[in-house]
């Protein structure tokens, strides 16, 4: 590792975890990413090497920003972490349940990389539907929230994986901000509300991220899912759950859950 940059190596790291060697409980202070840029170097290199290893086909982006005004932040989806509703996670591959109600839209058609950036008309052109998520947070250190927030943000922003509602295509009529939504656990309701998105404006969200993925060489393509931050925070799961997340006028996502492997 000691002929490695930076980021390969941190990418080398995860990719360890990921073949199943113990969870990380610290990154080295010269590896800890300098600033969101290094961070995505990071996601890049384990996005390389499973490519090699057949398992690197992107399907979808997860991104979310603090704050209406924040920069936002964003992972790359793989194939093997997205699910359609309904989907049985049991036995699970994830070491945490973190479980997150989200919203997220899919694309009608490519928004490949031009020399103009994408406008929102643009952007909102291309969304073919909203879909109801939900998104399990995991991690390839010990635990969530235990590292600086550029060393979570490397590693694919924490993404476990997501699983989606059925798509409703008049996706404008909607208001994401006040959506109201109710989760259910074992039939129990755990959250419900009205919006709760920090992010503010999800457009916003999607036509940065078209720029960004683009510039990236990752562009966004037609049929891909785009997951746009939590409206609850993050509910932490130890036992095998029936989930069921339903956002007023969407499709209910369902789910299935074992108990998480590290129990």
């Amino acid at each position: 590792m000691q002929d490695q940059t930076p980021d390969h190596a941190l990418a080398s790291l995860f990719l360890d975890v990921r073949k199943g060697g113990a969870p990380l409980q610290t990154v080295p202070e010269a590896l800890v990413p300098i600033n969101a840029l290094a961070a995505y170097q990071v996601q890049d290199a384990v996005i390389a090497r499973l490519r090699e290893a057949g398992r690197g086909e992107i399907v979808g982006w997860k991104v979310g920003a603090a704050t209406p005004t924040a920069t936002p932040v964003c992972a790359p989806l793989l194939r093997s972490t997205v699910f359609d509703s309904g989907h049985d996670l049991t036995p699970s591959f994830c070491r945490y349940h973190g479980v997150e109600a989200e919203i997220a839209f899919s694309l009608a058609r490519d928004l490949p990389a031009r020399e103009t950036p994408w406008r929102a008309d643009e952007v909102s052109d291309a969304i073919a539907a909203i879909h109801g998520a939900i998104e399990l947070l995991d991690t390839r250190f010990v635990a969530p929230d235990s590292q600086h927030g550029l060393s979570h943000l490397a590693d694919q922003g924490s993404h476990g994986a997501l699983i989606v509602g059925r798509g409703v295509a008049e996706w404008q009529r909607f208001s994401p901000h006040t959506l109201p939504v109710t989760m259910l656990v074992d039939g129990e309701i755990r959250f419900e509300q009205s919006g709760g998105n920090k992010a503010g404006d999800l457009l916003r969200l999607m036509t940065w991220l078209a720029n960004h993925a683009a510039e990236r060489g990752y562009p966004l393509r037609a049929g891909d899912i785009v997951t746009t931050g939590s409206v609850m925070g993050t509910l932490f799961l130890d036992r095998p759950a029936q989930l069921c997340v339903s956002f007023e006028g969407l499709f209910p996502v369902e789910l299935h859950l074992g108990a998480p492997y590290r129990a």
